[in-house]
């Protein structure tokens, strides 16, 4: 018998320290109106004494408490990042080691901002071939990627991290989705290059570790490319969704593919006025909140598009029963 994933629970965690537009502006030329009439943002967490995998095992250890299951029922862990620890071990292996999933695989997925949309397909398939239970967490620490005096990207982003379990079961819950990519365009969002330094490497390179992005590219992309997705995969059913969650980058951008869309622009949540853009964590910390708040009920049968897109470039977005 064939079995599909179920989201069962969530999760979330953000660090203790908030930094305000006001914050911002004492040590870059900018100011709470600039930041919020263009991108919607107010504030973000941002960590202190903590990293990625700290932050993603606090979530790991909410899902298997809240959901009363032992870690070694765990047959995966899958963690959406680009901001990892180390480049070995993946945060998803330390994830595993510290809550102790003896049994559980554990690799992370590299799709920026698309990752937990990619995570929770993989996710799927895993279900598919046998596994009962598995962990997708999106976890960020943006704000070691950034540099701090370039107003164009220090303001936009945030950390945290947040996930799901995803548990087997024998009706479909993801309905339909379609997940997509560009190299081509992978210029207009870089991060962590890295230099190469031997002795035997021919070319002159230098390192450029901090965050990079065309905006105006971005921003076209995402009113082109994500909608047309969006509108591929939700196709007739329009009107029966109920909440569309997607990735949290600029509210500006959300309106508009509401509008595109034509769409109700209340079932778009956001919260990206508190937290910002936190990347591959952005997706499951909206759906914990929505979950917390109530306006999504898991196990009701409402109708979800999850919808990512990021660096890459990538994206992708999954129609879905929880």
């Amino acid at each position: 018998m064939t079995n599909f994933g179920k989201i069962s629970c969530t999760a979330r965690y953000l660090p203790e320290k908030v930094v305000t537009n006001d914050d911002l502006a004492k040590i870059l030329a900018t100011s709470d109106e600039w930041i919020r009439s263009r991108t919607g943002i107010e504030k973000r967490h941002v960590v202190t004494d903590e990293n990625t995998s700290d932050m993603c095992i606090k979530v790991a250890q909410q899902l298997i408490r809240k959901s009363g299951i032992n870690a070694e029922q765990l047959d995966f862990i899958l963690v959406a990042t680009m901001s990892p620890d180390y480049t070995t071990p993946s945060v998803a292996c330390q994830v595993q080691g510290v809550i102790g999933a003896k049994q559980a695989i554990a690799f992370d997925i590299s799709a920026a901002c698309s990752g937990f949309v990619y995570g929770l397909s993989v996710a799927e398939k895993f279900i598919r071939t046998g596994s009962q239970y598995g962990l997708v967490i999106g976890g960020e620490t943006f704000s070691k990627l950034l540099d701090w005096q370039d107003r164009s990207t220090a303001v936009l982003f945030g950390d945290g991290a947040a996930g799901i379990l995803v548990e087997a079961q024998d009706t479909p819950s993801i309905l339909r989705e379609k997940l997509a990519a560009d190299g081509i365009r992978n210029q207009s969002l870089t991060a962590g290059f890295q230099a190469n330094k031997s002795p035997f490497f021919d070319e002159k390179s230098e390192s450029s570790y901090y965050l990079k992005m065309i905006g105006r590219d971005i921003f076209d992309f995402a009113l082109r490319d994500v909608v047309s997705n969006i509108q591929e995969v939700v196709g007739e059913e329009k009107e029966s969704i109920d909440y569309f969650l997607l990735h949290q980058a600029n509210e500006r951008i959300i309106e508009k593919i509401s509008k595109k869309l034509k769409v109700p622009r209340e079932k778009f949540l956001t919260n990206m006025s508190n937290y910002g853009n936190t990347s591959a964590a952005s997706i499951p910390i909206l759906l914990d909140e929505a979950v917390e708040n109530g306006k999504i009920q898991l196990g009701s049968n409402q109708k979800i598009v999850f919808t990512g897109y990021g660096g890459g470039l990538t994206w992708g977005s999954m129609l879905l029963t929880l």
